[in-house]
Parts: structure tokens; sequence; C-alpha cells
């Protein structure tokens, strides 16, 4: 039986503004098994970046509980907070978020340097992430000598390097046209299918169907 690596229960997040109070999540009930691959859909305002933050463990909610491998999260410290973001989950966002001035292989190497990993393996690692994703042959190459879909297989190669269980992808085909995004999700597809647990927003619906459930959010609750 497969195990429960997320859950929340009336997960809720209001921000401050003046003097009224914005509701991104209102009451927010979900659980993902293992090795699922889940898209979330929403239209802009529906809450599923704010959602995606939680689960990252880059926000925190203003009530309601996230459990992690059936920990809850808001009881662990910085530093656990910390080895979760760089050890059990791997992040893909929509604008690629590489470094300017770094190759490919450098790009990937940066959760190993912050792993602290050995020196000597980091560039072997790197490479076989590289090669995860069909660009060893393009390592030594900067950002800018690559296309849009060739920069989102270098931060999917990012996201994997130190070898996650989950990978949150947010709008992950957002600036790809439709023939490189259906390229980038194939990734995805192949990742799900050695063992990841893959949570994917999008606003696309032809994306979220290569997923194998979806869930839609609208102001901020689940609406399927």
């Amino acid at each position: 039986m497969k195990k429960e690596v997320i859950k929340t229960e009336n997960l809720e997040k209001f921000y401050k503004l003046g003097d009224h109070e914005v509701h991104a999540l209102r009451g927010i009930n979900i659980s993902v098994q293992e090795n699922e691959f889940l898209s979330i859909m929403g239209s802009s305002g529906s809450g599923k970046s704010t959602l995606m933050n939680i689960l990252g463990c880059l926000d925190i909610p203003s009530s309601g509980k996230y459990y992690l491998d059936g920990n809850d999260v808001s009881l662990l410290d910085t530093d656990s907070l910390s080895d979760i973001r760089n050890k059990k989950i791997g992040f893909v966002f929509q604008n690629f978020n590489l470094l300017a001035r770094s190759t490919a292989i450098d790009n990937v190497q940066l959760p190993l340097i912050y792993n602290r990993n050995n020196r000597n393996n980091r560039k072997e690692l790197a490479r076989n992430a590289l090669a995860t994703v069909g660009l060893a042959e393009r390592e030594n190459h900067l950002p800018s000598q690559l296309s849009g879909g060739q920069q989102q297989r270098v931060a999917i190669a990012r996201a994997i390097v130190n070898n996650p269980e989950i990978i949150l992808a947010d709008e992950p085909t957002g600036n790809l046209d439709t023939k490189t995004g259906l390229e980038i999700i194939s990734i995805f597809q192949k990742l799900h299918e050695i063992g990841k647990t893959i949570l994917m927003i999008t606003h696309e619906s032809d994306i979220a169907s290569c997923a194998r459930r979806r869930l839609a959010l609208r102001d901020g609750l689940i609406e399927e």
C-alpha cells in the first residue's frame, strides 16, 4: 500500500491589505499518495500558486494543518525546513530561474553545493541529471545559448539532481510553445514512471490532462 506523502486539513491563507483581508485559500483538504502525478488547475487568483508555496515549505498557512510524510510542518524548525526544500522537494518554475552567467552543468550543481555534496562527485551527478532530461551534450552552454525548452530541461535537471521524492512544478510550460511544452511534460511523465511524486500547476487543460489526477481551484476552494 502506497503511503500518503502530502495531506492538508482545512488549509487557509489570507493577506492583510490595509483594512481588508484577501483570502487566497479557504479551507483546502487534499491527500497525495507517493508516486502520484497530480495537476492543479485554476485561473489567475484562484490560489494555486499560494497552495504550491505552502506545499513546498516556502510559505506558511494562516490556519489549518499541512502534513508532509506524516509530520506536522508547522512544528519543524528552520534547518529542517531548509533540508526539506533542498533534499526532499525539487522545484521547477515557469521562468526557469537559471543563473545567466553559469553553464548548464554549473546551474544543475547548485543544489549539490547547498547540500554540501562531495566536490568530486558533483559533476557526475549533474551530468547524470542532464542526461536524464536529454541535454548531456549542452552541459557547457550558458542559458543565453539555449532555447526556452532547453533552459527548462536544465531547470528540471537541477530539480532532480538531489534525487528528491517530490517535484513541484509551477506552470512549467507557461513560457513555451505547445510542441515544446508537451516535450517537457513527457519528461515529467518519465520521472513519474520511475517513482517520483509530481504536483504540477497549470492553467492549460491539455497540459493538465497529461497528469493521472486533476484538481481545479476557484477562489481559494477546490472546485473538482
